[in-house]
C-alpha cells in the first residue's frame, strides 16, 4: 500500500502544554546511575514546529516509508514554509493522491521514491502534477503495539 496523508490538522491548532522534561541524558547501551534532575519544562509545539502557522500533523497510512521509519498510524509534521531539497521526505500531491515520498533528482529528473522496495520510483514531470505541500520535519509513532490515538 502507497503512504499516504490522512486526517490533516494544523499545528498551530495546537494547544500548548508543557511537559516535564529530564534533562539528563538517558543512556541506551549501558545503564549508569540517572541523577533526579529536572529540568525547565518542555512545550513540544515549540520543539517540533518552527513554524508552528505554516506546519500541520497527519496521519500516515501505507508502508511505502517504512524504511525511513515512517509507519502505517503514524502523525508526521509537514512544514510548508521549508523548500525542498534533494533528498527531503515531503507531503505531495501527485495525480491527485496524497503521498508522502522522498524527492530525488537523479542526471537532472526529479522522482518520488519510496522507503520500500516494494514501491518502484515515480518520475516526476510537468505532466504529472505534482504540488508538493511541504517537508516532513518530524515522526510521532507510539513504540510496541503500535495503538495510536485518534486525533
Amino acid at each position: 500500500m502507497l503512504t499516504s496523508l490522512q486526517d490533516f490538522i494544523a499545528a498551530s491548532q495546537l494547544t500548548t502544554r508543557e511537559l516535564p522534561f529530564f534533562g539528563c541524558p538517558i543512556p541506551a547501551g549501558f545503564p549508569s546511575p540517572a541523577a533526579d534532575h529536572l529540568d525547565a519544562p518542555l512545550d513540544l509545539t515549540k520543539h517540533l514546529f518552527r513554524h508552528p502557522a505554516s506546519t500541520f500533523l497527519a496521519r500516515v497510512s501505507g508502508d511505502s516509508m517504512i524504511g525511513a521509519g515512517i509507519h502505517p498510524g503514524d502523525l508526521v509534521a509537514v512544514d510548508r514554509a521549508l523548500r525542498p531539497v534533494n533528498g527531503s521526505i515531503v507531503g505531495a500531491v501527485i495525480e491527485g493522491e496524497h503521498t508522502i515520498k522522498r524527492l530525488q533528482e537523479r542526471a537532472g529528473q526529479r522522482w518520488l521514491v519510496a522507503e520500500n522496495a516494494r514501491y518502484p520510483p515515480v518520475p516526476v514531470d510537468r505532466e504529472t502534477g505534482l504540488i508538493v505541500w511541504g517537508v516532513v520535519t518530524h515522526v510521532i509513532h507510539a513504540l510496541g503495539t503500535h495503538q495510536v490515538a485518534k486525533l
